[in-house]
């Protein structure tokens, strides 16, 4: 029975009063499980967070809570964004803190309103933070980030063969990993806020002359690790697709296709099986919501993979991805020499300009790097409790081995040295996280989070209101284009749903399990997210638009309906209901 509070929900402090789900929802879309966040998070993200913002120049140590960082919040099990903490580095890098609103919320004025404190203000954090702007637009690369890139790999080669190991040999590795993902969020912290940098720049420089560029100027930026999943999954398709003996393997539908690959032994399984294997070891930690340990992973759940590359190997080669990355890497080339041509005869414009436009190159690439060097450490941390998590289903002390992700890291000795009475605990409070997923987490938690009692349950909302023929939708300018097409919704990344080539995919929100389905539509629109989210970074790889915060498109839009999605704008339009 769910109380006021959820067993790891936080309390806003003081300091850090203000908390919203703004760029926090396509983080963790789905409650987070209590394993996860205080074994990942609490013991390593948000440590790493606040050791990021004091290496930035933004905070000392001890501004923070000494025990628990106010760098995110936990609140009906939603994860949250600390709106106090970006606010002030907005005001700390002479930014201020409207630009941060702006960046977060169309409408600024719903938001609690800030209210300066005499700490806020530090000349002496001011002068570091200045330091680093100037360090963000100006190095050539992140060469921390490809160390750690090493690092996690490396995690990923140590890997034991369990059945060798005793699950204190199994425990131990998975805590010896928290250091690396501690590490890694530090690097993650400030290579985010770095990665906000360059586009500011460029908004600012075309503000007046066109302020769709700043998403067209980013498109083809390259090297961007989340758009390499849609590249080799791509490429497993087309093995498929020239292989009379592998189409039909998939003919006979997604169930039990490892097996019954393994069973083939023709050249074309065995070389299709050694494409996957290398597959699994690149990205097999991704999936999902895939920052929680309850989450599936394309390793622990290999459907995921079998489903993308059927949906895929029904497109012919003209959908081939890297067609559509170099198309929209020359557009991007093109319209920068444009804005070269215009600021020749003004210096400081034109400095300003490449050094915005090569920041923003070397940074959104860094930011989308940390996040896989961080989830592939993470994912072998699941892997981990995964194996104890069988272990102790065989022995009867669980139902299903993803209970095991009912514990607090705290329980863990305790249930390891004598398990039978945690059965039942356990077991209920899987009950009670699952409930979590009705609850409708408020926006923005000002000083103290309503008790879940009061929380809005999405199994009563009433419907969102139907769109008519006209009717225009409004985000934000995401991936650049307009194309008009069939809407496809999809609530799940694996929901039972034709795509078509031409098809405009309609998402709550994606992480990289839904790059495979962007190679099989011609542009994306998502409920939540900004400029930086997955949906938009990958759309502008792959040279589609893409517009992000259409708020409740999901239920607005109805599978089917004719639309034109304009990703210079932001808006998509209806043309036609089915």
């Amino acid at each position: 029975m769910l109380g006021d509070r959820w067993i790891t929900d936080r309390v806003p402090t003081d300091r850090f009063p203000n908390y919203t789900r703004g760029n926090a929802q396509d983080v963790m879309a789905d409650p987070v499980s209590p394993l996860d966040w205080t074994f990942v998070w609490e013991s390593g993200i948000v440590l790493g967070c606040r050791d990021g913002f004091v290496a930035l120049g933004v905070f000392d140590a001890d501004e923070y809570d000494l025990e628990k960082p106010e760098t995110f919040g936990l609140f009906g099990g939603y994860f949250y964004n600390s709106l106090t903490q970006s606010r002030l580095f907005g005001v700390r890098s002479g930014a201020g803190w409207q630009a941060i609103d702006n960046a977060y919320f169309d409408d600024p004025s719903a938001v609690p309103p800030y209210e300066p404190a005499d700490w806020h203000d530090s000349p002496r954090h001011a002068e570091k933070l200045a330091k680093q702007m100037g360090w963000f637009m100006t190095t050539p690369n992140v060469p921390e980030v490809d160390r750690q890139k090493i690092d996690a790999k490396a995690v990923r080669d140590s890997r034991p063969d369990f059945d060798g190991q005793t699950i204190a040999q199994i425990i131990g590795r998975a805590r010896s990993l928290q250091r690396h993902v501690r590490a890694m969020f530090d690097q993650h912290a400030w290579v985010s806020l770095g990665a906000s940098v360059g586009p500011g720049v460029l908004a600012a420089l075309t503000a007046e002359i066109d302020p769709t560029m700043v998403t067209k100027l980013l498109t083809g930026v390259g090297g961007v690790d989340s758009a390499e999943i849609a590249n080799d999954i791509w490429d497993l398709s087309r093995k498929v697709r020239r292989s009379a003996g592998l189409t039909a393997l998939f003919d006979g539908g997604v169930a039990a296709l490892g097996d019954r690959l393994d069973s083939l032994g023709s050249p074309d399984a065995a070389a299709f099986r050694e494409a996957v294997d290398a597959f699994m070891y690149e990205h097999g930690s991704r999936g999902p919501n895939e920052y929680d340990f309850y989450s599936f992973a394309y390793e622990t759940r290999p459907e995921l993979l079998w489903s993308a590359i059927d949906r895929l190997r029904r497109n012919d080669d003209s959908a081939d991805p890297r067609a559509a990355e170099a198309r929209g890497k020359a557009e991007a080339a093109r319209l920068a020499d444009e804005l070269r041509e215009m600021f020749k005869d003004n210096a400081e414009a034109l400095g300003t300009f490449e050094a915005g436009l090569h920041s923003a190159n070397v940074f959104m690439a860094s930011r989308e790097r940390c996040k896989t060097n961080l989830i592939r450490v993470i994912h072998e941390m699941r892997m981990c409790f995964d194996e104890i998590g069988r272990r102790m289903v065989a022995a009867g002390h669980l139902d299903h081995h993803r209970q095991i992700y009912m514990l607090l890291e705290d329980e863990v000795d305790a249930w390891l040295a004598d398990p039978g009475p945690w059965r039942a605990k356990l077991a209920e409070r899987e009950v009670d996280y699952l409930s979590l997923y009705d609850l409708e987490p408020p926006y923005i938690v000002d000083r103290q989070a309503p008790p879940l009692a009061e929380w809005k349950r999405r199994s009563a909302l009433a419907a969102a209101a139907p769109v008519a023929v006209g009717d225009v939708l409004s985000g934000v300018a995401g991936s650049p284009g307009v194309v008009t097409g069939t809407a496809k919704v999809l609530h799940h990344v694996d929901d039972d749903v034709e795509l078509e080539p031409g098809d405009i995919l309609i998402a709550p929100q994606t992480d990289p399990s839904w790059t495979p389905l962007f190679l099989a539509v011609s542009g994306v629109v998502v409920n939540v997210g900004g400029i930086g989210t997955h949906a938009v970074i990958v759309s502008r790889e792959l040279g589609i638009p893409c517009a992000p915060a259409v708020a409740d498109a999901t239920q607005r839009i109805p599978n089917g309906a004719t639309v034109t999605l304009n990703g210079h704008e932001g808006t998509v339009t209806i043309d036609a209901l089915p």
